[in-house]
């Protein structure tokens, strides 16, 4: 198959775009320049605009799908006004060229699977949130939504949209790699209350789900990329603890937390129960189920 993929450089996307590859298929890459490297066999840099609604002519004619992982980094730096509008508009404006060029396309893509986040549900407590559950109405939650109501645009031109929400990736990287030093110098512990719901996923299930969804005719709308057993914050910082042989005893106070991040701190000292119930009835089996299972295969760190 032939991809066209946006935001290929970012944690989920190399480790998408690395499987792809290891199974032959065709991959145009979205760079806006400065992460260009060497392609790989099978695979194609184009530079593109997303900010400007630029991107090249004809790329997508004859594309069988593309998968929008596009947008600036949720936690880089602390939410300035600046820096929340930068969010918002990478999310935004990426998906708005990347519709518009779907619309314009002779040959159209079979489909669009285009990210987005838990974040969509706004903080719920222990309410279990599957995809029926409405948005929230924070800063997340609003941007999640203008982002989805972009993608679904696509569905005009007759090209199936599927809208992934994720929860916190578990790889060798990303949030893991920020959350594992406090513990490895055994001053790690969990953030506020620990009461918070942490929505988890493993890097495998996360890219096994764009494959199984990508490959689902039926497959449309969203879906909670979410393991289907989501912990506490506490019960996540200990079985981090168990997987780094380190205790989780030292708890950071929210008044912290909101002195050195800002707006910020709300999204981790908030959580959902999020629950992937559209995935599960569809016949998606998750490889890693359990939390234990999921951060044993993350190290060493």
């Amino acid at each position: 198959m032939r991809f066209v993929i946006a935001g290929g450089t970012g944690f989920i996307g190399s480790a998408l775009c690395q499987r792809l590859r290891a199974e032959n298929h065709s991959l145009t890459i979205l760079t806006r320049g400065q992460e260009k490297r060497r392609a790989e066999p099978g695979e194609n840099w184009v530079t593109w605009e997303p900010l400007a609604g630029r991107i090249p002519a004809d790329l997508l004619d004859g594309a069988d799908g593309v998968i929008n992982l596009a947008g600036e980094p949720i936690a880089a730096r602390r939410w300035t006004e600046s820096q929340k509008e930068k969010i918002r508009a990478s999310r935004i404006m990426a998906t708005r060229t990347l519709v518009g060029a779907i619309a314009s396309a002779r040959a159209k893509p079979k489909f669009l699977l285009n990210g987005s986040a838990v974040g969509y549900y706004g903080p719920r407590g222990d309410e279990p949130i599957t995809e029926e559950t409405g948005s929230g109405s924070d800063f997340l939650a609003r941007t999640c939504v203008e982002w989805e109501e972009e993608a679904k645009k696509a569905e005009s031109a007759g090209v199936r949209v599927v809208l992934l929400r994720t929860g916190i990736v578990l790889g060798k990287g990303g949030a893991l790699a920020k959350m594992a030093p406090p513990f490895k110098f055994f001053v790690g512990g969990p953030l506020g209350s620990g009461r918070q719901w942490m929505p988890w996923i493993h890097m495998e299930d996360e890219i096994g789900l764009i494959r199984f969804l990508s490959g689902r005719a039926d497959a449309s709308g969203p879906f909670n990329a979410t393991a289907p057993n989501p912990v506490t914050m506490k019960e996540f910082c200990r079985a981090l603890g168990r997987a780094l042989r380190r205790p989780s005893w030292a708890p950071v106070p929210a008044f912290a937390l909101r002195i050195l991040l800002g707006e910020m701190a709300d999204m981790l000292l908030t959580g959902q129960r999020v629950i992937p119930e559209r995935a599960q009835k569809l016949g998606y089996r998750f490889r890693y189920a359990h939390l234990d299972d999921a951060l044993q295969a993350c190290m060493p760190m």
